[in-house]
């Protein structure tokens, strides 16, 4: 039975939680991802757990921090001037938008505490630092 390996294209169907049991993600309500492993598409160690599985397979696969979106990184995390900030942008604790980095990227961020002087924003990814479970179920592959 054929398995997946570095360059193919598959089809999967995902569910991600937290150590908790919380889901973040899921793909059964939707069509199957299509990835080609190997690619970056994915995160790392999602593209991992891919390889050797057959079509049909179901795993499950725990990601580590580095593995999945990284750990923290205080140096995201920055205040600017309440000034800055254009009036109609509503802020309140917890809050995401999106914004551009200098480069023209597009980040999120996410509002941790604000005054009158100032605003404290979070740009790394809500799930940074965090350990990830997938439920992975192989589809198909992609001809």
């Amino acid at each position: 039975m054929r398995q997946a390996k570095m360059g193919d294209t598959v089809r999967v169907h995902y569910t991600g939680t937290l150590t908790d049991g919380t889901e973040f993600d899921s793909s059964p309500e939707h069509e199957p991802l299509e990835v080609t492993i190997g690619s970056g598409q994915v995160m790392r160690g999602f593209e991992a757990a891919l390889v050797g599985m057959t079509k049909g397979e179901t795993k499950s696969a725990i990601l580590q921090p580095i593995e999945a979106y990284g750990t923290r990184d205080p140096q995201n995390v920055h205040s600017v001037e309440r000034a800055g900030i254009p009036d109609e942008i509503d802020l309140e604790i917890g809050t995401v938008f999106a914004a551009e980095d200098s480069s023209g990227n597009e980040i999120h961020l996410q509002v941790l505490e604000f005054s009158d002087r100032s605003v404290t924003f979070d740009a790394n990814h809500p799930l940074a630092g965090r350990t990830l479970t997938f439920e992975l179920n192989l589809v198909e592959f992609v001809c």
